[in-house]
């Protein structure tokens, strides 16, 4: 075996080592890209998530025929009431088609939703956000526009208030669990 005696091409050796070991550690904790989501508001005109930067938004997937989304529906409009006067964002995405759509009138007064209602997502969408095959979804988006976290299935009114607390805070306790899973 022979020694290296020069301490500059040790140093280098090292540098090198050590810059391999935080590039490996940056790709373990590689964050989440910015998304976006492009549907049709109830006017008709396109919408898009990325034009909400700078807010936190609580993107819940739902649709008029899911039992489930019923059931949830009205947690969430009383949840928008408190946390839209923190700054906080409500936005239902419906994935009613054509056949369905002509339901969503109803719907909303039936709930009296008074947070924007987009139109026109789909299972591709689910699938794109990574959220389940199935409504209702919800995605919870920083302001930088990246998804922090997601409920599949129907969502506890402790669940998100625990990540509208921890997004809308100063963030120094540790991050809520990123994916919960409901599908009883």
């Amino acid at each position: 075996m022979r020694r290296l005696n020069n301490p500059g091409l040790c140093a280098i050796g090292l540098i090198g080592l050590l810059s391999l070991a935080v590039m490996s550690r940056a790709a373990d904790t590689k964050k989440e890209s910015p998304t976006d989501l492009t549907l049709s508001g109830m006017d008709g005109r396109k919408v898009h998530l990325r034009d909400l930067r700078g807010k936190t938004v609580v993107l819940n997937l739902w649709a008029t025929w899911c039992l489930p989304c019923r059931e949830e529906m009205p947690m969430m409009v009383d949840a928008e009431k408190v946390w839209r006067e923190k700054g906080v964002v409500f936005i239902g995405a419906s994935l009613d088609d054509n056949k369905t759509r002509k339901n969503i009138p109803d719907f909303l007064k039936q709930f009296q939703i008074t947070f924007p209602i987009w139109t026109g997502a789909t299972p591709d969408d689910l699938a794109r956000l990574h959220l389940g095959e199935a409504v209702p979804d919800t995605a919870f988006v920083d302001a930088e526009g990246i998804i922090f976290a997601r409920v599949r299935g129907e969502i506890r009114r402790p669940e998100l208030d625990e990540r509208l607390e921890w997004v809308t805070g100063d963030r120094t306790r540790p991050a809520p669990q990123a994916l919960v899973i409901h599908l009883d």
